[in-house]
């Protein structure tokens, strides 16, 4: 593994955000401390750069207050009928960050952003019903592809009709570079019984994109126009990258005469996943009313050690978040000098938020489904292209949430894959 003396690395030299040798993050040695899914679910010759989960110590911050309510034994159930002294802190980070004022009477815990998204859209589907204004039997509700893969789980689970709108996608200078289609979007929403609902993802996953706002400010004229509801998935929001802007939806729709809610945590920003806790917030004053029908269940349903690690992580371990985002953009100058080097054909959409890269594999050489091929034979795992919808065949998704020298092992053992030669079986 990488030196202390590594000069790529930010912050202490060779070390991640909490200052932990870079040589302590060595694959083996996460394996044998760690239980999450990323070590368990594949043999130990293979390097686990699949799910969305930090290599990464968690900020001493968030331990300590951890520790505490470990303490007190401070294990027992949430009121799902209070306000989560969580709010407040969340509107206090969102002011200072992305200048979003936030009322705290408009923010739900949830236990996972998943759990809200769901939550949220059966209200929306129900209320449209009885308004009279739903689209077909079972609903529908519209997303732009590639996304999140978990998405289709969750509208799967409601039962609606999904509509994949693809990114626009193009070319630049730094690679390929995607947009929401706006025309697609409101063909969409005007073609034949319409939408319910869209589904953004804001920063968009896996592509790393953060909407410009002239962008979203056009999605929520449109929204208002065609009586689309927005529920916007800002869980990577923290991680926007140094010189690029976030823009929250919530604001924009409000201005817009939108219906929006927004779906967050801090489980990917400070590497929280397994702690269990969300905020869905109300866009407008239509929506507070809306989101006062969640089930107290909903609230209570969140972990009381999430609460306080999240408020610990919007409020004490912001430095940790921005020593980790520039980490994580030291390792996307590496994936690109990497690929540049190694891997021939391999085209990148660079991310401008979040720790995940979004690699176009079709002319790389690696044979009708390179996810496949790249497991069983590179011995990497990595998110399957398939798996975020229209657009993605011939795609994976990388984290880079790493040491330098595990993204390094992974293009070298990718890079040593012989090419399929063109009209051969694999």
């Amino acid at each position: 593994m990488s030196s202390d003396g590594d000069p790529d690395c930010p912050g202490p030299r060779g070390s991640d955000p909490s200052g932990t040798p870079f040589a302590q993050l060595d694959p083996a040695s996460l394996r044998a401390e760690r239980s999450s899914q990323k070590w368990s679910r594949y043999p130990a010759d293979v390097l686990p750069l699949f799910v969305a989960e930090m290599d990464y110590t968690v900020a001493p911050e968030i331990r300590s207050a951890l520790a505490e309510r470990v303490a007190a034994s401070d294990f027992g159930y949430l009121d799902g009928q209070a306000q989560s002294p969580l709010a407040p802190v969340f509107a206090d980070f969102a002011c200072d960050r992305w200048g979003w004022d936030v009322d705290p009477g408009r923010v739900h815990l949830a236990t996972d952003v998943s759990a809200g998204v769901v939550e949220v859209l059966r209200l929306v589907l129900a209320d449209r019903a009885r308004r009279g204004a739903a689209t077909g039997t079972r609903g529908r509700v519209a997303l732009a592809t590639p996304a999140y893969p978990s998405f289709f789980e969750m509208l799967e689970e409601l039962g609606v009709e999904i509509v994949e709108v693809p990114l626009a996608v193009s070319d630049s200078a730094d690679g390929p570079t995607a947009t929401l289609d706006l025309a697609a979007i409101e063909a969409s929403f005007a073609g034949g019984t319409g939408v319910d609902a869209f589904l953004l993802c804001n920063p968009h996953n896996p592509h790393g994109l953060a909407h410009a706002a002239e962008t979203l400010a056009a999605l929520a004229a449109l929204a208002a126009r065609h009586d689309v509801f927005v529920l916007s998935d800002e869980i990577h929001a923290p991680l926007v990258h140094r010189g690029v802007a976030f823009t929250p939806f919530a604001p924009v729709a409000e201005a817009a005469g939108a219906r929006s809610v927004t779906a967050t945590s801090a489980s990917k920003g400070w590497n929280l996943a397994g702690t269990k806790c969300s905020l869905v917030i109300a866009a407008t004053a239509a929506d507070a009313v809306l989101l006062d029908e969640l089930p107290p269940e909903v609230g209570s349903r969140a972990s009381i050690l999430g609460v306080h690690a999240s408020i610990a992580a919007f409020r004490d371990a912001r430095a940790w978040l921005d020593r980790a985002v520039e980490t994580v953009e030291t390792n996307v100058a590496l994936l690109r000098q990497l690929v540049a080097d190694r891997l021939p054909g391999v085209r990148i959409t660079v991310p401008r938020a979040g720790y995940l890269a979004w690699l176009d594999l079709r002319d790389a050489g690696l044979g009708e489904d390179p996810h496949a091929r790249i497991l069983a034979e590179a011995r990497v795992a990595l998110s399957n292209g398939r798996a975020f919808g229209a657009g993605g065949a011939g795609h994976v998704r990388i984290n880079l949430a790493c040491a330098p020298d595990t993204l390094r092992a992974a293009i070298d053992r990718i890079a040593a894959l012989p090419p399929v030669r063109e009209g051969a079986t694999e």
